[in-house]
């Protein structure tokens, strides 16, 4: 269902979106730029397990260093592969929970983890949207569609999960307040994340130059965390579709061409997929999670 999904989005607004347009700004694509991209990549994804490392520490539980940054290249190849964006970081639980026989604790470091970095993307977009009150007197019309299929996923996520919540809610409720709020987590939470969320940006940056887009950064940086926010939906490969649709939507609202955004996010969407390769290599060579 999310491959059709991502399928049927992607196909749609290439269509809808002058695809001749499209299709001359992705085969302008200057290689040169590969290179930059791939590298900012590897610190995010060393910030990342750096961040999952800390919170694991936090509920006590070992991680080594070397085991964080191979498992989560692994994680996060898996959520550019495989439907719902989220499979990478349930196996990256399930292999650390495998190596430690703690289940509940390593499970629960990896969702504190992820929750972190997603309630401060989910910031930066609304800071995004003040910046840019275009946007956000457009948002209402432009993106209704998408607010309501967020809600009906959140809505039926939650009814099939309820029975599993209420039994995990407590001991969650535990470790997120020693993990994520208490006074000597929350700020290093929230530093590690926004340093991880600039990275993000900093890769759709340098899609756009690759692309020969010569929009100032001034003017595309608030643009950028919305179109990302749209990624996390759970209903699609990766983002794909879903990211696209939203640049087709928030682009023109700052006044610039549909086409150059979709250009830029398929451009993005295929750099972040070239950026997780080396946990391909890691699958291959660590088919089982070492002892942490």
């Amino acid at each position: 269902m999310r491959l059709g999904v991502s399928a049927a989005l992607l196909s749609g607004v290439l269509l809808w979106s002058d695809p001749a347009a499209i299709a001359e700004l992705l085969l302008g694509l200057d290689p040169r730029w590969l290179l930059p991209a791939l590298l900012v990549t590897v610190l995010q994804v060393g910030l990342s397990a750096w961040r999952w490392r800390f919170t694991a520490a936090r509920l006590g539980i070992a991680l080594r260093w070397s085991t964080a940054f191979t498992e989560y290249y692994l994680a996060t190849f898996l959520n550019q592969v495989l439907p719902g964006g989220v499979t990478g970081d349930a196996a990256r639980a399930w292999r650390h929970a495998r190596a430690l026989a703690q289940y509940g604790p390593a499970v629960r470091a990896v969702v504190i983890e992820r929750a972190s970095g997603q309630l401060v993307m989910a910031g930066v977009a609304a800071l995004a949207l003040v910046a840019q009150p275009a946007l956000l007197a457009g948002l209402p019309v432009g993106l209704s569609g998408v607010f309501a299929v967020v809600a009906a996923a959140a809505g039926l996520s939650g009814w099939l999960a309820w029975r599993w919540l209420a039994r995990v809610l407590r001991p969650l409720l535990v470790d997120i307040r020693r993990a994520l709020l208490a006074p000597g987590a929350l700020p290093v939470q929230i530093a590690t994340s926004v340093a991880v969320v600039a990275t993000y940006i900093v890769v759709y940056l340098i899609a756009a130059r690759a692309l020969g887009v010569a929009t100032p950064f001034t003017l595309l940086l608030p643009l950028i965390p919305i179109v990302l926010l749209a990624m996390l939906i759970p209903l699609s490969v990766s983002g794909w579709g879903f990211r696209e649709a939203a640049a087709a939507i928030v682009w023109p609202l700052a006044g610039l061409p549909a086409s150059e955004g979709v250009a830029i996010a398929v451009a993005y969407g295929l750099l972040v997929l070239m950026g997780s390769l080396p946990g391909a290599g890691v699958m291959v060579a660590r088919p089982l999670n070492p002892d942490a």
